[in-house]
């Protein structure tokens, strides 16, 4: 991937004619060269030229910002400092879309780009048709600045008065810090529209030694897969890793792959999780509708919509698909991504039973889904994402009941796993080791996915959150220590001002938004309210001008919506379900006009990987909202959430003063 279409020093940028310039240009762009692009680019050129005469530094057209799929218009580096730009020529305002847009630039630059960590940033806007505006300069803690407007015929007079109000920088070579590394951590949603576009996971993902299991993980498949292949065999690979480590990456990585390379495969992304399938395929669908848009090509977004639909499939309706056939599916390799949610056999029993009119179906759904692949005569490969204290339903098996199937009715398939399975996020109290006893199985240390790449900043935020939910003070107290700062966490008993503190972090698009359990009930009074259902797709997509989506904060999200997804900062909303007793946990639901004691082991398991899911959204920061309550209220005593706010406090997490 080339860095950048041109780049030189301002000097030999101005010596060149702009018909050379525009060549380079031409040349290095992937797509058919339209009109209002050359025109575009040569007025670019011609600002810069006629601004930048004899300014010592660096220059670079449509700068590759490679986890976002874009180009930065034009970089200009000089005295130390880096300027990004975003040109709107004949605009007539500078528009929010473009200031967002080279704000995600300059932070995508900053977070994830080498040369630029100890780098001031300044992100700009030119808009050739708008009124000239003063230079109001403010710079983040970070070292970015609040974007800065232009016309184009004041560019100079910007960057001059940026570099008389700013302390002298380290001087900066501009190609140097062009090929510095790039190491970026894509949402999602971004790393699947870059994989459908056709690039490569390393072009999209970090590279350094702390995530590089995510290719050793991809490499250990691959190679299962073909070993699979070539001695006719069935195997089945369990694929563990701590919350927001890439484990969905990984397996849509290897579908495209298996996909591309071997076709007659037929390799399936398979998930159960509905909201995020629905996400995915939007997302996919809006992107792919807008690139065709962009090159000029006719495009409707129903058309994307069906196309996208074989990347990402639902589980049920491969399940259901399979029921009414005996015949060996299409299907060779199949991705089932959070496994650990799949069915027990009571659970699905009652669901044949009254939705399929199957009154006397036996199996697990993990049993059936491998009966499934096990019609094929020869070789198949089942890969398996598991999370490890995912489980958040009733009904919800867990590995163990993977494992069980296996030594029921597949006991000719090999087996493979990671090495994580005394881990107390995976067992369930049982011995897995015990559960493998007479299966053909090998434990492989490259399928486990150790290191979170949602949380940039803090690699350690998932090993926090386990010990703060399993109620280990002291252990969460220095995990805490050890990402304070990094990764902002903080705590307030009041709801107002947990909204404006995540106004006050995101910056550019970020993306905020508030997430509660789905028991916690009586939050209503709060006015949250998570009876009242989100539209998916609307809230994690949609921008901050919907008032259905998460940029409002008025409707949270529950564990059901935001599992395998992530905002970049996030409010939890913690009712009196999961409270802290005398620095105990204990679980309740609210039934009638009431709590309710949870008797129940699994119940309390899954409440307690409720607040798990929640408390691992957020990829930059998150504040934790513990209401006060109300001594009127029988239903929210302040004693209700006192014990909750003091043991998070006692974890180390700090109250956010009055005045922020």
């Amino acid at each position: 991937m080339n860095v950048s279409f041109y780049s030189s020093s301002i000097k030999d940028l101005v010596d060149q004619s702009a018909e050379s310039i525009l060549g380079h240009l031409a040349k290095n762009n992937p797509f058919e060269l339209a009109a209002l692009q050359r025109n575009a680019w040569l007025e670019q050129i011609h600002i810069v030229q006629s601004q930048l005469e004899g300014l010592d530094g660096w220059i670079a057209f449509e700068f590759s910002i490679p986890r976002m799929g874009k180009r930065a218009d034009l970089v200009v580096i000089a005295d130390g400092i880096v300027f990004v730009v975003e040109f709107k020529v004949g605009a007539r305002e500078f528009d929010a879309a473009a200031l967002d847009q080279v704000v995600d630039y300059a932070l995508d630059l900053k977070n994830f780009h080498a040369g630029s960590h100890d780098r001031h940033i300044v992100p700009l806007v030119v808009a050739t048709a708008a009124n000239s505006l003063p230079l109001r300069l403010n710079w983040g803690s970070d070292g970015v600045a609040n974007p800065v407007r232009s016309k184009g015929d004041n560019l100079r007079t910007i960057i001059d008065a940026v570099l008389a109000q700013t302390s002298r920088q380290p001087e900066l070579d501009g190609t140097q810090w062009a090929r510095s590394g790039y190491k970026p951590t894509p949402t999602i949603i971004e790393a699947a529209q870059a994989l459908y576009q056709g690039h490569r996971v390393e072009d999209i993902t970090r590279s350094d030694a702390g995530a590089k299991n995510l290719s050793q993980t991809a490499t250990c498949l691959a190679d299962i897969i073909e070993k699979t292949k070539a001695q006719r065999q069935k195997a089945i690979c369990f694929v563990t890793g701590v919350p927001g480590a890439g484990k969905t990456l990984a397996g849509l990585n290897l579908v495209t792959l298996r996909t591309k390379a071997h076709e007659d495969e037929h390799a399936v992304f398979l998930s159960g999780n509905g909201p995020l399938v629905d996400v995915l395929r939007e997302a996919l669908a809006r992107d792919e509708h807008a690139q065709l848009k962009e090159r000029g090509e006719k495009s409707k977004k129903s058309d994307a919509a069906r196309k996208v639909k074989s990347f990402v499939q639902n589980i049920m309706h491969f399940r259901d698909s399979n029921l009414v056939t005996t015949e060996p599916p299409i299907e060779r390799v199949a991705v089932f991504d959070e496994a650990q949610r799949a069915w027990d056999a009571k659970h699905l029993a009652n669901f044949m039973k009254q939705k399929k009119g199957q009154p006397d179906f036996e199996m697990s759904e993990p049993e059936f889904l491998i009966s499934v692949l096990d019609r094929h005569d020869d070789w198949c490969t089942i890969i398996c994402l598991v999370g490890g204290g995912q489980e958040i339903n009733a009904g919800e098996a867990g590995l163990t009941e993977w494992f069980a199937a296996l030594k029921r009715s597949f006991l000719d398939w090999k087996v493979y796993t990671s090495e994580q399975l005394a881990h107390r996020d995976y067992h369930w109290g049982q011995d897995l080791t015990a559960l493998l006893e007479g299966l053909d199985s090998q434990s492989l240390p490259a399928l486990h996915l150790g290191v979170s790449v949602r949380s940039f900043r803090a690699e350690k935020l998932s090993e926090f959150v386990g010990a703060v939910v399993a109620g280990e003070l002291r252990e969460a107290r220095a995990l805490y220590q050890a990402i304070k700062a990094t990764y902002p966490i903080v705590l307030t008993r009041g709801l107002g001002q947990a909204r404006q503190w995540l106004r006050n972090q995101a910056r550019g698009s970020e993306r905020v938004g508030l997430v509660a359990s789905s028991g916690a009930s009586r939050l209503k009074p709060e006015g949250v309210n998570v009876h009242e259902k989100i539209d998916a797709t609307t809230w994690f997509l949609n921008g901050r001008e919907d008032v259905r989506s998460s940029y409002y904060m008025e409707d949270p999200a529950t564990e059901f919506d935001i599992q395998g997804l992530e905002l970049d900062w996030v409010g939890v909303c913690w009712d009196a379900d999961f409270r802290a007793v005398d620095g105990k946990w204990q679980s309740f639901r609210f039934s009638g006009t009431r709590w309710q004691n949870v008797n129940d082991d699994s119940r309390r398991v899954y409440l307690a990987n409720a607040y798990r899911v929640l408390l691992t959204r957020a990829r930059q920061g998150m504040i934790i909202y513990v209401p006060r309550g109300d001594l009127a209220d029988a239903t929210r005593p302040p004693s209700f959430y006192d014990g909750t706010a003091a043991f998070l406090a006692e974890c180390g997490v700090p109250f956010l003063r009055e005045d922020n």
